[in-house]
């Protein structure tokens, strides 16, 4: 496939979008950098601004160019979390240097290089194929996935619903390779759960215990009974499901006096025979179990916006795996293993698949990307672009 010209912007729009200083809930001028370059090329661009009380107002981005079908969607985000100590850092965090052939910066792997990709791609595939194609290319960019995303996806696609937007099929850019470029897809995520387990006793002399109830014994009876078992087996395309406590507290300085309390903190991160509902019921269950008559307790499910779906692998997997293997030589595993991802929310709108960067630098001091990657994981979209609109799909 012939290099155009904006077969070569990944990098330099990569640098230009690490520069603009977009910790979450700031905008710092990402946004507006990608709706200047998606007008220039042609798309229809507007900002919806989101607000929720108690959370900060949030900017967003919607492009499209055409109005037939298919419509592919590229999603992402343009907001980082905090750079740490920029002291640490070999470069300055939002300098987007260039050394030795690796680009450094927050959000070069999550996500602002997958941003550039996508959009290079769509530029260079409008360069030589301008309307003459049956369908749409879109972008669906918020500035709140490393926040409370509260008013960002979830409320974008809700606004784009209204306006009558119909999507066929999402990439969402996420980093998702382990350690080389083309490993693998994501067709999934895990949903995930928390809860707050309180046992209850009461404050003693540790001399007389008979005179106290120590609710420390009691929490490890119950703990021990939320992991001795398996909560599932997995399924074919989800492991296990995991429950890990995350912290055990008793708040108590002195160590002659029984405690009233006893606390402990856990996450699920479940399979998708289970809804947050469904697994609450079977902790409540466990609980009750071994709890009998003879340990008191009060269970906190906290609300999850995290469900565990899975798109069923299908024509447009196989398109995208076909894009990979063609510029990588590799097969991509199909993968729902990670954390959440506003696929979460897509996947209500249409058919979504996650492929990114290396994600082994995210969220570090000296975030990096290889220019090499930026430029191949282009090509792959770039081909995406021209399979899908050429497939049975169209």
């Amino acid at each position: 496939m012939p290099q155009s010209t904006s077969d070569r912007l990944p990098v330099a729009l990569a640098q230009a979008l690490i520069r603009c200083p977009s910790v979450t809930p700031e905008e710092g001028g990402a946004l507006s950098l990608l709706a200047q370059t998606l007008v220039a090329a042609g798309f229809q661009v507007e900002r919806p601004v989101f607000s929720e009380p108690g959370t900060s107002d949030i900017e967003n981005l919607y492009a499209r160019f055409g109005s037939g079908r298919p419509y592919l969607l590229f999603a992402g985000h343009t907001d980082v979390v905090p750079t740490g100590d920029s002291s640490a850092w070999r470069h300055g965090p939002f300098e987007g240097a260039v050394e030795d052939g690796v680009l450094y910066g927050r959000g070069a792997v999550d996500m602002k290089g997958g941003i550039a990709c996508m959009l290079a791609a769509a530029l260079a595939f409008l360069e030589t194929r301008g309307s003459a194609f049956a369908g749409s290319i879109g972008f669906l960019i918020t500035g709140d996935e490393e926040g409370p995303a509260v008013n960002g996806t979830v409320k974008l696609l809700e606004w784009a619903k209204a306006r009558g937007e119909r999507f066929d099929h999402c990439m969402l850019g996420e980093p998702t390779n382990p350690g080389r470029l083309g490993e693998m897809i994501k067709i999934g995520r895990r949903g995930s759960l928390s809860g707050r387990l309180t046992v209850h006793g009461r404050q003693g002399h540790v001399a007389y215990p008979h005179k106290a109830e120590n609710p420390i014994p009691g929490l490890l009876r119950l703990a021990s009974a939320l992991v001795e078992s398996p909560i599932d087996g997995g399924t074919a395309h989800f492991d296990a499901s995991n429950l890990e406590f995350t912290t055990i507290d008793v708040g108590n300085p002195a160590t002659n006096v029984i405690p009233a309390s006893a606390k402990a903190v856990f996450n699920i991160r479940f399979n998708e025979g289970w809804t947050a509902e469904t697994l609450g019921e079977e902790i409540r269950r466990r609980l009750d179990a071994a709890a009998g008559n003879a340990v008191r307790f009060t269970l906190d499910l906290m609300p999850s916006n995290s469900p565990a779906f899975l798109t069923e692998p299908d024509t447009f997997t196989d398109l995208v795996a076909a894009a990979i293997e063609a510029e990588t030589g590799l097969r991509p595993a199909l993968s729902t293993t990670g954390g959440t991802s506003d696929a979460r929310f897509i996947k209500d709108a249409c058919p979504v698949i996650e492929f990114g960067l290396v994600g082994e630098t995210m969220h570090q001091v000296d975030e990096c990307v290889a220019v090499a990657d930026l430029e191949r994981l282009t090509a792959i979209y770039r081909r995406l672009l021209d399979t899908y609109f050429d497939s049975e799909l169209s």
